[in-house]
């Protein structure tokens, strides 16, 4: 069984798969925040044999959650009610934007033009600091 990592957004949604035995995390693709990206993602989860969803928790430098935490939480809620038999798990997120800013701008000048590819890096990020910490 695989893990799914998501970087939850107010645009768009990063999505990030592992291998069957769960070692190495690769970006897969980003899916547009809307009223059915819940449904659209438990969907591929099922496809993908997802044993876990990580949703990605963006809180403060000191650790507390703001409007940003409180909004991926809410979007977790609503994704377990669509992936049934699917766990759930957050975890911590911190500058993993910024980490996957980084690893972007040194492969492509032009990284910044596609923003897609920055949230699919920062759940793929999210999902390898996870994997390596366990």
């Amino acid at each position: 069984m695989r893990l799914m990592a998501l970087d939850v957004g107010k645009r768009r949604i990063g999505i990030a798969i592992s291998d069957p035995m769960q070692i190495t995390a690769r970006p897969h693709s980003t899916v547009p925040r809307k009223k059915t990206s819940p449904e659209e993602i438990a969907k591929l989860a099922a496809e993908l044999e997802t044993a876990t969803i990580l949703v990605g928790l963006p809180l403060h430098l000191n650790g507390t959650e703001g409007e940003q935490a409180k909004d991926a939480r809410s979007f977790a809620s609503k994704l377990a009610q669509s992936a049934s038999g699917i766990q759930i798990e957050f975890v911590d997120e911190r500058l993993t934007t910024v980490e996957a800013e980084e690893r972007l701008a040194d492969r492509r000048g032009g990284w910044r033009k596609n923003r897609d590819r920055i949230d699919a890096f920062a759940a793929a990020s999210i999902l390898q600091n996870y994997l390596s910490n366990r």
